[in-house]
Order: C-alpha cells, then sequence, then structure tokens
C-alpha cells in the first residue's frame, strides 16, 4: 500500500472514530437528561416519542375539540391558532408556517414588495445571518445590511446613521447569540421611531418574544404593536413540536400565505403539531414570567458559586437575565466542560448544564442555560451547590 493510501485510510479511521465518539457522548447527554432528578430544564427533545404523545393526548381536549374534522391544508384547528395568535399580538391576522426560517423570508420578501427595497437591516448576530446559511439572500432575493458589530441590539442613531436605504428593519427580541439580551422599552420605542423616519417598515423576530415582558414590562400586544409585523415560534419556550407564526395586517398575511404555498409551507394536514402549540400557549405562556423571575435567582447563585470555587473568568451573561435564558463563560476547553456536566448527571443525578459548550475563545468556553418548570424547584443554595460539585471535576482543581 502506498504512504498515500495508508495515510488515507489512517484519516478515515480517525474520522470514523471520532464520529463513534461523538455518538457515544450524545447517547450519554441523552441519557443523564433522562435519568437526572434534578435539572434547569427538561425541555421537549429530551422526552421520548411515547412520552411527548401521551403528554399531548393528555393535554389536547383542554385547547380544542378532538371530535371537529381534521385540517385540510390550513383550515380547522390551524385557522383556530392563528386567530389565537393574532389576538395574544394585537394584530389583524396571522398565518401559521412550519418553521420560523419560511415565515421570515416571506414576510422580508412581501414588504420588500411593498416598499420596493430589498434591502433590510438587521444585526450580524440575527438568525437569518448566523443559522440559515444565507437564506434571505439566496432563496428570497433580498439584501441584508449589517448595523453593528457590538453584541446588542442597534440604537436609533446606528438606524439614523446607515448609509444607504432600507426596506426594512429586522430586529430579534432577544438577540439569542449575543446573550438572550434585550434593549430597555425607551431604547426599542426609539429605534423604531428612526426606522420610521427613514419610511422602512419593522419586522420582529419574536421567536422568543413570549418571554419579553417581565424585561419590558409591557403586555405582549403593546410590544408586537411597535412593529408592522411579527414572528413567534411555538418550540423555542412553549414546548410545542415545531411550527411558527407570522403576524400582521390582513392584507400582508394574506399575501404570505400565497408565499407559504409556494415555498412548500401549505401542509396537508398540521394537526399534531398545531395542538402542541395550542397546548403551549395554554399551559407554559402564563407560567414564563415565572420562569425568568427565576432564572435570575439561579445566574446570582451560579456567579457566587464559580466565585466561591476560586474559578478565574467565570462570567454569568448577562449578569441580570433578560429572559429565562442566558449565558455562562468558564476558562476551560468546550469538551472538558461537557464531559465534566455528563460525568456529574451521571454520577449524582444533578444536571446542572444540559447544553452543548462552544468555543468562546482560546482556553475559554459558553454555554446556554435555560431555566423552566424543573428549574423552579433549585433554590439559590441547590445551585451553589452543584457548583462546587461540578467545579471538582475539571482539571487542576482537587474535592
Amino acid at each position: 500500500m502506498s504512504d498515500t493510501a495508508e495515510q488515507a485510510t489512517e484519516q478515515t479511521e480517525e474520522q470514523v472514530e471520532e464520529r463513534s465518539a461523538e455518538e457515544r457522548l450524545r447517547e450519554r447527554r441523552r441519557g443523564a437528561v433522562r435519568k437526572a432528578r434534578r435539572i434547569l430544564w427538561r425541555g421537549g427533545p429530551s422526552r421520548t416519542l411515547r412520552e411527548r404523545l401521551a403528554a399531548l393526548t393528555e393535554a389536547a381536549p383542554e385547547v380544542y375539540d378532538l371530535d371537529e374534522s381534521v385540517d385540510i391544508y390550513g383550515d380547522g384547528v390551524v385557522a383556530t391558532l392563528e386567530e389565537r395568535v393574532a389576538t395574544l399580538l394585537g394584530k389583524e391576522a396571522a398565518a401559521f408556517f412550519p418553521t420560523g426560517t419560511m415565515a421570515q423570508q416571506v414576510a422580508l420578501r412581501c414588504w420588500a414588495a411593498r416598499t420596493g427595497n430589498p434591502t433590510v437591516a438587521l444585526h450580524p448576530l440575527a438568525h437569518p445571518e448566523v443559522h440559515e446559511r444565507h437564506a434571505l439572500a439566496q432563496v428570497s432575493g433580498l439584501r441584508p445590511v449589517r448595523l453593528t458589530s457590538e453584541p446588542r441590539l442597534p440604537t436609533a442613531d446606528e438606524v439614523r446613521d446607515l448609509d444607504e436605504p432600507c426596506g426594512a428593519l429586522m430586529l430579534e427580541l432577544p438577540l439569542r447569540d449575543a446573550g438572550f439580551v434585550l434593549p430597555t422599552w425607551e431604547e426599542l420605542t426609539e429605534v423604531v421611531e428612526a426606522a420610521r423616519e427613514r419610511d422602512a417598515v419593522v419586522h420582529f423576530d419574536g421567536a422568543r418574544l413570549w418571554e419579553t415582558t417581565v424585561h419590558f414590562g409591557r403586555p405582549l400586544d403593546e410590544i408586537a404593536g411597535l412593529a408592522d409585523s411579527v414572528y413567534v415560534s411555538f418550540y423555542k419556550s412553549l414546548e410545542g413540536f415545531a411550527g411558527a407564526a407570522l403576524a400582521g395586517p390582513r392584507t400582508m398575511v394574506e399575501e404570505a400565505k400565497a408565499w407559504r404555498h409556494r415555498y412548500g409551507g401549505t401542509v396537508f394536514q398540521q394537526f399534531p403539531t398545531v395542538l402542541s402549540a395550542l397546548v403551549g400557549l395554554e399551559r407554559e405562556l402564563p407560567r414564563l414570567p415565572e420562569y425568568v423571575r427565576h432564572a435570575r435567582v439561579v445566574a446570582a447563585a451560579l456567579r457566587e458559586g464559580f466565585a466561591e470555587a476560586g474559578v478565574a473568568w467565570a462570567r454569568v451573561h448577562p449578569e441580570e437575565p433578560h429572559t429565562h435564558q442566558f449565558q455562562v463563560w468558564l476558562p476551560y476547553d468546550p469538551d472538558v466542560l461537557v464531559e465534566a456536566a455528563v460525568r456529574q448527571a451521571e454520577e449524582t443525578g444533578t444536571y446542572l448544564f444540559t447544553g452543548y459548550w462552544g468555543q468562546g475563545g482560546p482556553g475559554l468556553a459558553l454555554a446556554e442555560v435555560t431555566v423552566g418548570a424543573a428549574g423552579l424547584e433549585w433554590t439559590a443554595e441547590d445551585v451553589k451547590a452543584a457548583v462546587a460539585d461540578f467545579v471538582t471535576r475539571l482539571p487542576g482543581v482537587s474535592s
């Protein structure tokens, strides 16, 4: 065998071994979540098919008459969900979409046709720029322009100082990849006013808009009322199976439904997903403010716990979370932290950091923390005790 062939064989074996290691870790994480006696958030993806179906079967009769006919291409229960969302957000109408990616592309291309300008001003950390493979430009013919590189929402001055016209301003509320951060209510209203001064429409990427009411101190319809159109997700915070909604003026929503059909989003039957969304609106939406308030308790305890454990450069961001989600930064490589978190869960039944740790810089990693119903059982002392135990599993720290 030639040297080149041997090297290729070795690389293939290494790749297989690496994939196997990743698969084993993934299975360990899933098993740890299922078995954990104490966890801050036990989301839908961590449950089995049987568990999710059983939960939906139990809850669905509370939100819809199951003796009604199934939906066909968006009628029936789908229309009921659309009406409910429009009312909650204070908009004339809403349209259900299978994905948020599709909903936002459709919304922005509808506005581009109406304004005559395909330029969309947004943050470089916004979801379409980071997670959608340039879909706005590649699929919908839109032209994103960036307003700021700072890890926060753009300011009114940055909107005013944009050196070219834009048809739409898109604001992600909260801005997830910057730490689930939000502006103040005054800052948000000023940014919207600045866009209006430039004759730009305002679209909210509100995938997680549901949980912003505590921070803004305003009801949902007042928050959504600042924007011309709003997208919301049903699975990110409401524990639905999937799906999204786009809400706005009736004529714009009707146009969006035509584009939804063209994009392949008018699905024959969607009742399981739609029922799960209605259950989320009924059961999870009223509890989100409680989760947000308790996330602040958890965040403070994490910060104090790492300080007491003497971990240099441990950070919780924002220090007081704006929603029920926030970031934790630690001075270790991600694989070290993932292994420590899983091992703690396997050995103690306490799973403190369920999310993957991502690379935040050389020797620096970050993880997203979500506080849900399960997290309400944790006191500040419980969190600090879990931190103390977690730290003993890190390199260079003795128990």
